[in-house]
């Protein structure tokens, strides 16, 4: 497995999969009226029809709900890097 490269400061990749793409499309919109969007790319996923969309995003410029969600969250002990994420 190669090395994850790290998005700059404030940016985040989001990487999404779907059955379909229009279903990837429609979260990407949903991420896209939180916070400005630099960047998509979709591929397609598995053998039967499945859709991956990688996303990146520009926290450093969130809109509503994500600027109110975003104050008031804090990380806690239990966020840490899953072993199934690629």
């Amino acid at each position: 497995m190669e090395p994850l490269e790290v998005p700059s400061a404030g940016h985040a990749e989001v990487r999404i999969l779907a059955a379909s793409p229009e279903v990837s499309r429609r979260v990407a919109e949903v991420l896209r009226r939180c916070f400005a969007s630099v960047e998509q790319r979709s591929y397609p996923a598995g053998s039967e029809g499945g859709t991956r969309l990688h996303l990146t995003v520009d926290t450093t410029r969130p809109a509503e709900p994500a600027r109110s969600w975003l104050v008031t969250s804090q990380s806690s002990e239990n966020d840490r890097e899953q072993t199934d994420e690629v």
